[in-house]
């Protein structure tokens, strides 16, 4: 494990865990419609936690979401090779009446909050359904619930993406990803500078294609949390 740095927020370690100091955790979980839908977030609870704690990035963890210490035995590769660039110099921009998407692929998870049983995102921006309100009301709810800020909008293109002001935490979600909120600063184990956005899913499954990004390989391989105890605050 490599020494950190004082600064809040989340230290990627090199094949190991997520070094986390002056940040609180919670866990969520998605909440779902009668087909299934993910139509928004609860959280379920606060958990203690101490000043600085480590949070499982391989999956193998008994202590879940916390790390025991089985990276150093089950031959996990965290190696880290999501893009470094900026948002901005990724997204696709995909122009509305009175409102602006950008989607950025790469850092997708799919969730599922971009769309239901009868539309999604794409085609809610496409074709003249923006020029009805409720549709955009619509759109820009979806778009808020993104847990990965792979979707954004703005109600102009000269003007700046309006994001929800969500509080700064890491989120542990049902069988899934670390959601950051509010602007937790993820720190590479390279120690390099990288852009801090309101919305991130970081892998915790050990499976992600995009490291330590979550892509969603949770789902493939049934990756399951069971709750840790409340009194495990992840002592490092």
């Amino acid at each position: 494990m490599t020494e950190p740095d004082h600064t809040p927020g989340v230290h990627v370690q090199p094949n190991g865990p997520y070094l986390v100091r002056d940040t609180p955790l919670a866990r969520r979980r998605e909440v779902l419609s009668e087909n299934g839908e993910p139509m928004t977030w609860q959280t379920v609870e606060q958990v203690d936690t101490r000043a600085v704690y480590a949070l499982c990035r391989c999956g193998g963890s008994a202590n879940k979401p916390f790390c025991d210490g089985t990276h150093a035995s089950n031959g996990f590769d965290g190696t880290e090779i999501a893009s470094t660039d900026t948002y901005e110099a990724r997204a696709r921009t995909m122009p509305g009446t009175g409102i602006v998407v950008r989607d950025d692929r790469s850092i997708c998870e799919h969730a599922g909050f971009c769309g239901n049983k009868q539309t999604n995102v794409w085609e809610m921006v496409g074709g003249s359904g923006t020029e009805d309100s409720v549709t955009r009301m619509q759109l820009m709810a979806m778009i808020e619930r993104c847990p990965s800020g792979a979707l954004t909008f703005r109600v102009a293109e000269d003007q700046p993406d309006i994001e929800a002001d969500l509080r700064r935490e890491i989120g542990v979600v049902n069988d899934g990803p670390l959601f950051l909120s509010g602007g937790v600063r993820v720190t590479p184990s390279d120690g390099t500078e990288q852009e801090i956005r309101n919305r991130v899913t970081l892998c915790r499954c050990g499976a992600s294609k995009n490291k330590p990004l979550c892509d969603g390989s949770h789902r493939k391989i049934g990756f399951h949390d069971a709750a840790s105890s409340a009194e495990s605050t992840g002592d490092v």
